[in-house]
């Protein structure tokens, strides 16, 4: 199982490269419920990289504050490819940030289905310069372990892509 050494350690990397560039991150989160800003604050001076972050865990609050559209919605579902891009753009604008990360999800025990098991989840990167594209991923493991895998494949990938 991933530790919290190894989350750490991909924060450290990620805010790093970001006070080098002098950019900012944000991120929207439902299913890891705001894990993803907690281990990005986690490493000191952490405010000189990122200012503010969305929990997003029930529907309403993805269109309040996010502007993720009722049909969309309606349509995908919360946790679908429509609209993690649609909370990462959201984020990236409501921020004002530079970089943005969006995960939407099911961690478990319940929710899943045939079609969303649990461990599916939804991830959505954005930068400003560039159009936001989105990731499908299916973890193993109990809620804990498929969040934690969440925030590391997140810090991973915002790594390898932007930074």
């Amino acid at each position: 199982m991933i530790n919290d050494s190894e989350l750490y350690a991909r924060s450290a990397r990620l805010g790093a490269a970001l006070k080098r560039e002098n950019t900012f991150i944000t991120c929207a989160e439902s299913c890891t419920g705001g894990w993803v800003a907690k281990t990005i604050t986690d490493v000191s001076g952490s405010a000189g990289w990122f200012e503010r972050g969305f929990v997003t865990y029930g529907n309403q609050a993805k269109i309040d504050l996010l502007g993720v559209r009722p049909k969309t919605l309606e349509q995908h579902g919360a946790v679908s490819d429509p609209v993690v891009l649609e909370m990462v753009s959201g984020a990236l604008r409501a921020a004002s940030a530079d970089y943005a990360v969006a995960i939407s999800g099911i961690a478990g025990p319940d929710g899943g289905t045939i079609e969303k098991p649990v461990g599916t989840v939804w991830f959505g990167f954005a930068n400003a310069d560039d159009e936001p594209f989105s990731q499908l991923m299916h973890f193993e493991g109990d809620r804990e372990a498929v969040r934690r895998q969440a925030v590391h494949f997140a810090l991973t990938t915002l790594l390898a892509t932007f930074l």
